[in-house]
């Protein structure tokens, strides 16, 4: 009898639920930060998506500085100007934020309510570095004239028994069901961005960008020195690739991008000379000034020098310590070090003054050589011994 009872019961769940969903629920779309593309095709097909499966209500939940694609922003104004189902948004929690496409968007939304102590503002430009323009203007929750609601489960209260213009006509949302003796709201359901969405949309404000920009090419310096192969350039790929995405979305401005790929070359050169100071600190400068002007945010996304200053330090101690520490582990190894390598012969990778780089063995090593030495790129060379972090070689 319990086995049986137990099968009733298995079989009893799906009828349960297909007849709690046959009322149907709501769901809340959350997609914050900047919205690319991806963001806000997502937005688009999850509305279709909450209209072919019966939900009663959409929810849009905005907390955006910029939209970065004016297609994809069209398509969803678009779905937004004639929805499948009934579509409200609300600008929360607090302190959250509209501006530009996103302010436009709120304040042209038939069912709109923002939590106070947001904000709404810059509606121009639309895209951020698309649209001519610019409008500065922010103002309060209070002074939108918009409904205010301090949670998101307030309004949803409060939207039971209103009437929503859909493409199918005048539809009137029932969010409240009886439950007991009293009242809940229906099942509520968040959708946010997928996994491989959320991974790439972490490089689309710019500072994010900036960082893996200049984590990624400092990587590539650590893979040229031969210090860490294989897993050095993974990291680099993985941190150029969201660079790249964050360069793409973002309205970058070229030189910029230029300056910061300089700068990064500047203090790889000087690294490779055995750290001059002059270059080291013009590297730095330029590096810190390129990424405060990195994006063209016309004041919604607009970089912040305070945001930008850790990536820069971290790269000035990835030259400065990190690389000589692990450059010097490596020449004090036993099997590498300066008994193995001293009369090995090898081949200058650059023109000696009186420092360079050479290959011994199929890895790369700093080098020095007497400067009358004369040893030019590619000259064959021989090591004669080791001082310090430099191998001493001869032509």
């Amino acid at each position: 009898m319990r086995r049986l009872a137990l099968i009733v019961l298995f079989l009893a769940i799906p009828i349960v639920a297909l007849a709690h969903d046959a009322h149907g629920g709501i769901d809340v779309i959350d997609v914050s930060g900047p919205l690319d593309g991806s963001a806000l095709d997502f937005m688009t097909e999850s509305i279709e998506l909450a209209a072919a499966s019966g939900q009663v209500l959409a929810v849009l939940q905005l907390n955006s500085k910029a939209v970065l694609d004016g297609e994809a922003y069209d398509r969803l104004v678009e779905v937004l100007s004639s929805p499948p189902l009934p579509v409200a948004l609300w600008v929360g929690p607090e302190p959250a934020v509209a501006y530009g496409g996103a302010a436009l968007m709120a304040i042209g939304a038939d069912e709109v309510a923002i939590a106070p102590g947001s904000e709404v503002g810059h509606l121009q430009p639309r895209v951020a570095g698309d649209d001519p323009g610019r409008d500065d203007t922010v103002l309060s929750a209070e002074e939108t004239g918009l409904e205010l609601q301090p949670t998101l489960r307030q309004y949803l209260q409060d939207l039971d028994g209103r009437t929503f213009a859909t493409a199918n006509g005048p539809v009137t949302v029932s969010t409240i069901e009886e439950f007991g003796d009293g009242v809940t709201l229906k099942t509520t359901t968040f959708r946010k961005p997928g996994l491989g969405t959320r991974f790439f949309r972490l490089a689309v404000t710019p500072e994010a960008a900036f960082f893996f920009l200049v984590i990624g090419l400092s990587m590539v310096t650590f893979e040229f020195f031969a210090l860490g192969p294989g897993v050095a350039a993974g990291v680099a790929s993985i941190s150029l690739l969201l660079a790249g995405w964050g360069v793409v979305n973002l309205p970058v401005r070229w030189w910029a991008l230029v300056l910061a790929i300089t700068s990064w070359a500047l203090l790889t050169v000087a690294h490779q000379k055995g750290g001059v100071l002059a270059m080291t600190v013009t590297g730095a400068i330029l590096l810190q000034l390129s990424g405060m002007f990195f994006v063209d945010g016309a004041g919604q996304i607009d970089p912040r020098w305070w945001l930008v200053l850790p990536s820069v330090l971290g790269v000035l101690f990835f030259f400065l310590l990190a690389m000589p520490t692990v450059q010097r582990a490596r020449l004090s190894t036993q099997t590498i070090g300066r008994d193995s390598l001293i009369g090995h012969a090898g081949r200058a990778l650059v023109e000696f003054e009186p420092n360079g780089l050479v290959e011994v063995n199929g890895a790369r090593w700093r080098a020095t050589a007497h400067r009358e030495a004369g040893i030019a790129e590619g000259d064959e060379i021989t090591v004669i011994g080791v001082d310090g972090l430099y191998l001493e070689v001869e032509h």
